[in-house]
């Protein structure tokens, strides 16, 4: 009698439940992730050879472009419940006298570095237009007679007295402005900093530079 034979059948595995996961990991970092703002100006920086990368989280930065003019940026640190951003404006604001609404406030947390007197500020926060905005950016001021830049580092240490301060300056940039820049950290009590170049930082001591 003839054996009967089976027919060979392949193994199939259901992939269903492997693509339910991924969509709902897919949903879930598209939901969370927060994406970090263009920054407002555009730094070559000089490069540099150094074992140590410029943190992402609790910096205070300087900018200064290649036609010096000086940019600030400071981010919300590791926990964005103390908005850490909006009390460093409104610090800023009642400083200067300029107002914000809840609005401005709340649109300027998410924004990243800006480079303006502060009066043009509002405007700046309100437009949606690129060309506007990079219009706004004269720069902010930093002479004796009127410098804002010392307001933004004294309110963002308050807000945030972990914060590291960096440098980060265009390699075509004048040096008294580097170095005005540097007296004003100074006159706030920060010694040390981390020089920006490229992805790289670089711990500075103000005394090493002088």
């Amino acid at each position: 009698m003839a054996k009967v034979k089976m027919a060979a059948r392949s193994p199939r595995i259901d992939m269903t439940p492997m693509v339910d996961t991924f969509t709902l990991l897919l949903t879930f970092f598209m939901m969370t992730t927060t994406f970090r703002p263009q920054e407002a100006v555009q730094v070559d920086t000089p490069s540099s050879i150094s074992e140590k990368t410029a943190p992402e989280k609790n910096v205070i930065t300087v900018y200064i472009s290649k036609d010096n003019k000086v940019f600030f940026n400071i981010d919300e640190g590791t926990d964005t419940s103390l908005h850490i951003r909006a009390k460093v404006l409104q610090g800023v604001s009642e400083q200067l006298r300029v107002p914000f609404t809840k609005e401005q406030i709340s649109k300027f947390e998410r924004l990243a570095s800006f480079g303006m007197p502060i009066k043009d500020l509002p405007k700046w926060i309100d437009t949606d237009d690129q060309n506007v905005r990079d219009q706004l950016q004269t720069g902010i001021p930093i002479d004796s007679t009127d410098n804002q830049l010392a307001m933004w580092i004294l309110f963002a240490r308050k807000a945030n007295p972990n914060a590291e301060a960096s440098i980060k300056g265009d390699a075509a940039a004048d040096f008294k402005v580097v170095k005005r820049v540097l007296d004003i950290l100074q006159d706030y009590k920060i010694n040390r900093f981390n020089l920006t170049t490229n992805m790289e930082k670089v711990e500075v001591k103000l005394d090493d530079i002088k």
